[in-house]
């Protein structure tokens, strides 16, 4: 019985395009495959297998571990560290470049993932997921250093994520557009459900903390503030408002049905430039949403175009449904 294209085929018939391919990175992404599969597993088993609830502990952030991070963090490094695909790896819950154990050999690629996006919402049973992204490795020989990931959004080779929700989605670009993948439990592959994602330009939908207004600057309260007033405001058409607090859900969303998804810069605590981080969540998904036909900016500038100063370095983020951005950052541009 036909299945249609999974995960695997889809991935070789691409590296098949490719000129001179080594099979290295084909390998790698089913590595990261593999790992999003495990913990896939882990999350849908929850509580009958113990992992909820939140540990004594906080990571580089300042921001409490659940169980599950810890567990995910591990399982997405022992999945890709032995293959000899990578040089090091680094993660939203490790506070250093993670390096490839010497017993290993060592790659040309680098990944950096978040391993459990939104884990505030697993012990309510809400839909969570796992970003990633892959760079090259500059130079030869020496074990990578922090500098070594400090690339701009443009130079990622891929970017992607994996949805635990209501099905287990996974979702990838190679530069080549985006296409989603969803798991069949039965079979243990990932299918070709969602080939060549886009993203309408135009949307009624925005999605925002609505709880941090009195910490916007001014351009985002205009647009906020335009998109509330509805029929009867300057945009004269009614918006939804979304919220989920889970960054992979949103983005997802998005992708499905357009929308935009704003963690603008605040006052809230001015230390901080951002929310999200620039390596692990906000360049992979402005190349997914940029691959899809949207756009995606700090509202001053294209986030893929950032030059990174830090592994952990945090920006705002607005991306989406591309008239919709543009409008955002127009209203930035005026102030």
């Amino acid at each position: 019985m036909h299945i249609g294209t999974t995960i695997t085929q889809f991935i070789i018939e691409e590296q098949r395009q490719i000129k001179g391919a080594t099979g290295d990175f084909t390998s790698l992404l089913n590595d990261i495959v593999t790992a999003c599969k495990v913990i896939s597993n882990a999350v849908n088993k929850g509580a009958l297998i113990g992992v909820m609830g939140s540990l004594d502990s906080e990571n580089v952030q300042g921001e409490t571990q659940k169980k599950l991070d810890v567990i995910t963090n591990e399982i997405f490094i022992q999945s890709n560290e032995w293959a000899g695909h990578l040089a090091a790896m680094a993660s939203e819950e490790m506070d250093d470049v993670y390096q490839i154990p010497g017993r290993y050999p060592r790659g040309k690629y680098l990944l950096v993932f978040d391993p459990l996006d939104g884990s505030s919402n697993v012990d309510v049973n809400i839909s969570v997921g796992t970003i990633f992204s892959i760079l090259r490795c500059p130079g030869a020989g020496d074990a990578p250093t922090a500098e070594s990931f400090l690339q701009p959004g443009t130079q990622q080779v891929a970017a992607g994520y994996a949805l635990y929700g209501s099905s287990t989605m996974l979702v990838l670009t190679t530069g080549h557009g985006v296409n989603g993948f969803t798991l069949d439990r039965d079979i243990g592959e990932f299918i070709l459900t969602h080939p060549n994602m886009t993203i309408p330009a135009d949307t009624r939908e925005f999605a925002i903390n609505a709880s941090n207004q009195r910490f916007w600057e001014g351009p985002v309260k205009r647009y906020v503030q335009e998109c509330l007033e509805g029929k009867t405001g300057p945009r004269a058409r009614d918006f939804n408002m979304r919220w989920v607090a889970s960054m992979v859900a949103e983005v997802h969303r998005i992708l499905v049905r357009g929308g935009i998804f704003m963690y603008p810069k605040d006052t809230k605590d001015p230390a901080k430039a951002g929310k999200l981080r620039l390596l692990y969540e906000a360049n992979p998904m402005s190349f997914i949403v940029e691959q899809a036909g949207g756009a995606s900016s700090t509202g001053r500038q294209r986030i893929l175009d950032l030059q990174p100063e830090g592994l952990h370095q945090r920006v705002p983020v607005i991306l989406g449904s591309k008239n919709e951005v543009e409008k955002v950052v127009a209203y930035h541009n005026e102030t």
